[in-house]
């Protein structure tokens, strides 16, 4: 991992983008990093775009403004590829991940020319399998884990089961259905 490590992500409000971006911070910060997950707060309603980022390092964080010109992005909902940016600043010796289900050949063009990884998943999928209903943020969490490498993805699923565990303390059935799809989500992510 670099030093310092600068993510992106691009989803709807009520698709988890938020929650995910903050749940990389905690288990990251459970890991001995220091981190910053937050989202950007405009007129949020549900549906409508939001943009939330982490940055995850080995040393103290210096810096507190919004990530402009991040290493990684997550694109939690590809029908934003056609009204917002999702590459501007991204570097390209970073990458991109897309939720879709459509091919790569169909994903490439709306990216406007990004030279860097693009990396994709179909989240529906993933949930579907393993927990019935769709919640794309804990799949693509676990994916942005993997191509970023901000930390092992062993300790990363010891880490999330740990903070599911507490989260649904009063639901712990939900916990092998989020589990089943952080693990699934590392070996479909391509």
């Amino acid at each position: 991992m670099a030093a310092l490590t600068e993510i992106r992500w691009h989803g709807r409000g009520g698709q988890g983008a938020k929650t995910a971006a903050l749940l990389l911070a905690d288990v990251a910060f459970n890991t001995g990093k220091h981190v910053q997950g937050f989202p950007e707060y405009g007129p949020e309603r549900m549906g409508a775009p939001i943009t939330a980022y982490d940055r995850i390092s080995d040393t103290e964080i210096r810096v507190h403004s919004n990530i402009y010109e991040p290493d990684y992005v997550a694109v939690v909902d590809d029908t934003l590829l056609h009204s917002v940016d999702v590459t501007k600043g991204l570097k390209s010796t970073g990458a991109i991940l897309i939720n879709t289900e459509k091919k790569r050949e169909e994903i490439l063009p709306l990216l406007g020319g990004y030279q860097g990884a693009v990396y994709m998943l179909n989240a529906h999928d993933v949930c579907m399998k393993t927990m019935g209903k769709y919640f794309p943020n804990t799949p693509m969490l676990a994916a942005m884990v993997k191509i970023s490498g901000v930390m092992d993805t062993e300790v990363f699923l010891k880490e999330m089961e740990e903070s599911l565990a507490h989260k649904f303390a009063k639901k712990p059935e939900v916990l092998a259905g989020n589990m089943a799809a952080l693990k699934l989500a590392l070996t479909e992510v391509e």
